[in-house]
């Protein structure tokens, strides 16, 4: 993958984490990626920090995910008419 094409991606997943937080509620909590200091926006971080904040930023948005999936209760059923 190019490095704009790995941009992209990273600016989607920050898109992504912003959405989970602010819309869903979901807490993702990323002190591996908060640590590398890499945003979407820093364009002239090498390519490799960006594959690997890619990667960190998209694990924890799995895990938030997986975990609020697990722990979420289930809709009552409603009642038929």
């Amino acid at each position: 993958m190019r490095k704009q094409e790995l941009i992209h991606v990273h600016e989607l997943l920050a898109a992504v984490e912003r959405f989970c937080e602010c819309e869903l509620g979901v807490r993702v909590d990323a002190p591996e990626y908060e640590s590398m200091r890499v945003r979407p926006h820093a364009i002239h971080a090498a390519k490799a920090r960006h594959e690997t904040a890619v990667f960190h930023l998209a694990e924890t948005i799995d895990e938030a995910m997986t975990d609020a999936v697990a722990t979420e209760k289930p809709a009552p059923e409603m009642a038929a008419d």
